[in-house]
């Protein structure tokens, strides 16, 4: 059985005694290649040659132009206040105070909650208020010309 390949590393190690200079470091791989470890803790930079002729799409347009003009955060207002009206929330803390009592409240996390509610939650919206939200994104598209 061979022992794996050491690679060499150059640090730059800064001491009193020897000052600035590159020091080279042995370090031994477990059968995963460095160059392709991926980080834990956030998601690969995407390849700017990649990047640079892709366009955008209608929906992302129409996203840009919702969010630079703040027109996305009137119509979030507004769905907040359309929903409260109608006792919507409400609705979703019974079922969510409901939830918890079932499971008890040391047994029930965050993501079970999101999990059951959500899909409840969505199915409840009323019908005018999507009806209205759909028509001042509509009209928002007319005037913006896009």
């Amino acid at each position: 059985m061979r022992p794996p390949a050491l690679k060499r590393l150059y640090v730059c190690v800064r001491s009193r005694s020897y000052g600035d200079r590159l020091a080279p470091f042995r370090f031994q791989l477990t059968g995963v290649d460095t160059a392709m470890r991926k980080s834990v803790n956030r998601p690969p930079t995407p390849d700017v040659m990649e990047n640079q002729g892709k366009e955008p799409t209608f929906q992302e347009l129409i996203n840009i132009e919702l969010i630079e003009s703040g027109e996305k955060e009137r119509l979030m207002e507004l769905l907040r206040e359309r929903l409260i009206e109608c006792g919507w929330k409400d609705e979703m803390k019974a079922l969510c105070r409901a939830f918890i009592k079932k499971k008890g409240r040391n047994n029930v996390t965050v993501d079970d909650l999101v999990h059951v509610i959500t899909p409840k939650g969505r199915a409840s919206i009323p019908d005018s208020i999507k009806a209205e939200l759909l028509q001042r994104i509509r009209t928002f598209l007319v005037s913006a010309a896009l």
